[in-house]
């Protein structure tokens, strides 16, 4: 089994609270609590503040499952990379049936009571959300394929949608624009870290595309999805969430990722090991900042928009 932990994990010893939170991976969650609120937000149907918080509180819940569920899965390559080894599951703070029994229990408890909470269809959603990132990114892609972040992007990219289709109860043009950019956010973002985290991936191989295109091509791929990024990062400007105050803050923003990306795809493997890979590291620190900054600028336009103070783009909207 995957969970089987190596001879270089840790003693095992009492495991406390602060143990089992991590296992939820708190910092992923917190990103898909706002990017989720984000979604529920810019959607054109209003929400009980109530409802609102009982449904990202379940979209949180169902998120920290992923996680737990990641851990244990993970738990044999993690011991080997200086990265994840100190996670609970493989320094042995948490037996990998702890963590398999916290992700069941917690999905569980998550997707019906969205269903209660919102609607069926945003249960639905939360549920192949924490399918696709379990059992098709964790344990598939991630072990078989260098697209496995391209693939498994879409796990970390359905929470806008469903923050939307809460709302809603639908999915439509706005809220795939906003997965799309996630998406398409996620392999620049985590082959910038991959290519000064190389050796991890090769110990506990993991085909990353840096080992196995190697970084050249990788560096060339951050470029072009960062292009790509860009465009559709300023389509939700001409859509019903969008307008020119959002078309100015991601065109600056984007400009910006596009410039250090390609920093990052001209450089030689000599220069930047050279200088401790501080264009790649720059490049991984941005991103966060930049996706957090983009949803930021929806959510400020939406809140232009019901003050009466939005500014549709020129030759768009009324």
């Amino acid at each position: 089994m995957a969970s089987t932990l190596s001879a270089e994990a840790a003693p095992p010893r009492d495991a406390e609270f602060g143990d089992y939170f991590a296992l939820l991976k708190p910092r992923v969650m917190s990103l898909v609590i706002f990017t989720a609120l984000v979604g529920l937000v810019v959607a054109p149907v209003p929400v009980h503040p109530m409802i609102a918080f009982a449904s990202i509180l379940c979209i949180a819940v169902g998120a920290g499952a992923s996680g737990a569920l990641n851990m244990w899965w993970d738990a044999d390559i993690d011991v080997k990379m200086a990265r994840t080894r100190n996670r609970p599951v493989p320094s042995g703070r948490v037996a990998g049936g702890e963590a398999l029994a916290v992700g069941l229990g917690l999905s569980l408890l998550s997707v019906p009571m969205l269903g209660l909470f919102a609607n069926w269809l945003s249960a639905g959603i939360l549920a192949f959300t924490i399918f696709f990132y379990a059992v098709i990114y964790s344990m598939w892609l991630k072990r078989t394929t260098p697209q496995n972040i391209v693939i498994g992007g879409a796990a970390g990219a359905f929470p806008p949608l469903l923050g939307w289709a809460v709302a809603t109860g639908s999915v439509g043009l706005e809220a795939a624009l906003m997965f799309a950019i996630i998406f398409l956010w996620t392999p620049p973002h985590f082959w910038a870290l991959a290519l000064y985290r190389n050796g991890d991936y090769e110990r506990a191989a993991v085909p990353m595309m840096p080992v196995v295109a190697g970084p050249r091509a990788t560096r060339r791929q951050i470029f072009w999805y960062s292009v790509a990024l860009a465009a559709v990062a300023v389509a939700p400007a001409f859509t019903a969430i969008g307008g020119l105050f959002y078309l100015v803050a991601a065109g600056a923003l984007s400009a910006e990722f596009l410039r250090l990306a390609a920093l990052v795809g001209i450089r030689s493997e000599e220069a930047a090991e050279a200088d401790g890979h501080r264009a790649e590291k720059r490049l991984f620190k941005f991103s966060i900042l930049w996706l957090f900054l983009v949803f930021s600028a929806l959510a400020v336009e939406a809140g232009l928009r019901h003050a009466g103070l939005a500014l549709p783009v020129p030759g768009f909207g009324a």
